[in-house]
């Protein structure tokens, strides 16, 4: 089996919030079921939700070498078509009452509330050997370009994950982020090959039987990404009795200070483990964690490299910097590495082009110890009146002033976007002091909200300039 063990056969796979559950045997036995209605290696699109028929569908695709697609299920359909009439599937995993809304040939099979079905293309995708799985890149919900993994990127994540978190067959995760996202998909991954038991629910945190799920089932771990500690934070999570939750996870994005420290602090005085990490869905997903003795001493750091990686940083001319606390290009090392980016079928064919090295495109230090700091983007860089302007490290610190914000701009024009109505004067005359720019180059805008992805990201794009 590929991430599936014979060994954890009697124990329970996946227990969901309306009371199903399926044990390790039976989760075998409905994988082949499904692969039964395929037959052989294709391409399909899985339309995810945190549900048992999403997660048992994936499972039979990876295990019997069938190509999946993680699509989230609330994807705009006009973006969903384009990429089905760009890719052309032979087959879609999706939940039954969704089926009416696309051109299918015909059913194959249902298993709970999940249909696979048969679409009318009729050439099949020239599929690398080594092509295991493909995930959009963050940020790019729409976007043509989607990310290639191998069945070596999968399990060498999977592994190295459940070595640093110490996962076990008695782990007991919630899913709190989408198994279309990378880090929420790294979750089921290195949980299943423990033989632990997943908690399923697409509940939001701001849902009452969220909460009760999580407290009924006893969950021993939770995951999130900084907009998740944020929101928990104002549900005052401190107060929340949950003996149960042993493990506390952060990644996708770069977590407050104030809010890391007073994380690490509650779990250091409660007998709980709060990790910190960083990753990319071309590296699958996680690369760094900060161990959990280190996160009150570093905070802001995304720690070490995950067990089989390695970190470097290197220089605008591509020289590797051995000092202390100089900034460069971070780059990562290891079989996690994901093959490359796919922007049509035709690049499902492609070999690996990554070789097991990704230049991350974040810019990090490393202190004296050796544990890294993002500092900033590569690509989040405009020049204003002259000088070199950081849109990240201008974001956090705003957000010592105000809830939320987003950065935009190009040369000589920066665009802050803020939810609180009124303070616009205000957020232009702090940040120009801070910088020590005249002021005309700030615009400040109000909005509603900041537009963000299913996984808390936030979404620039979609952010007039």
């Amino acid at each position: 089996m590929f991430l599936l063990n014979r060994k954890y056969s009697g124990n329970t796979a996946l227990i969901a919030d309306n009371g199903l559950s399926l044990t390790y045997e039976e989760l075998f036995s409905i994988s082949d079921n499904i692969y039964q209605g395929l037959g052989k290696r294709d391409l399909v699109f899985c339309i995810c939700n945190n549900t048992v028929g999403s997660v048992c569908g994936y499972i039979s695709f990876v295990e019997n070498r069938v190509v999946p697609v993680m699509i989230d299920s609330s994807m705009n359909r006009e973006m969903m078509e384009q990429l089905i009439t760009l890719y052309q599937p032979a087959y879609l995993w999706l939940p039954t009452d969704q089926i009416a809304e696309f051109p299918i040939e015909k059913k194959i099979l249902s298993v709970f509330d999940y249909s696979l079905v048969k679409l009318t293309y009729k050439k099949s995708a020239g599929l690398h050997d080594d092509l295991a799985l493909l995930l959009t890149t963050s940020g790019s919900t729409g976007s043509p370009k989607l990310v290639r993994l191998s069945y070596n990127n999968i399990k060498a994540n999977a592994e190295s994950i459940a070595e640093y978190l110490s996962i076990t067959e008695t782990e007991r995760p919630i899913t709190v982020l989408p198994m279309h996202y990378s880090f929420g998909l790294s979750i089921i991954n290195s949980h299943l090959i423990k033989g632990a038991t997943l908690l399923m629910t697409n509940r939001s945190l701001m849902e009452k039987e969220f909460w009760q799920f999580l407290k009924n089932e006893k969950a021993t771990s939770f995951s999130g990404v900084p907009y998740t500690y944020e929101m928990l934070k104002r549900l005052r999570f401190f107060r929340m009795e949950l003996p149960s939750l042993t493990t506390l996870t952060q990644a996708g994005g770069r977590l407050s200070i104030e809010l890391q420290k007073e994380f690490a602090g509650f779990c250091k005085e409660n007998n709980k483990r709060f990790f910190v990490m960083y990753g990319q869905t071309e590296a699958t997903a996680r690369m760094s964690y900060l161990p959990v003795e280190k996160t009150l001493e570093k905070p802001g750091s995304i720690g070490i490299a995950i067990p089989g990686g390695t970190f470097s940083l290197i220089d605008d001319n591509g020289s590797t910097i051995l000092e202390s606390e100089k900034p460069g290009e971070l780059v990562y090392k290891g079989g996690n590495v994901s093959m490359g980016y796919a922007e049509c079928a035709d690049d499902l064919g492609k070999e690996d082009e990554n070789k097991g090295i990704l230049l991350t495109g974040d810019i990090a230090k490393r202190d004296a110890d050796h544990f890294y700091y993002i500092v900033g983007r590569k690509k989040r860089f405009i020049k204003l009146f002259g000088n070199r302007v950081n849109l990240d490290e201008t974001e956090r610190l705003l957000k010592t002033i105000v809830s939320d914000c987003a950065c935009v701009g190009n040369d000589d024009h920066m665009v802050v976007y803020i939810t609180e109505h009124g303070r616009e004067q205000e957020v232009q005359q702090f940040i120009s002091s801070k910088t020590g720019l005249n002021h005309t180059a700030f615009e400040v805008r109000y909005c509603e909200s900041i537009p963000k992805n299913s996984s808390g990201k936030t979404l620039y794009a979609n952010l007039d300039v």
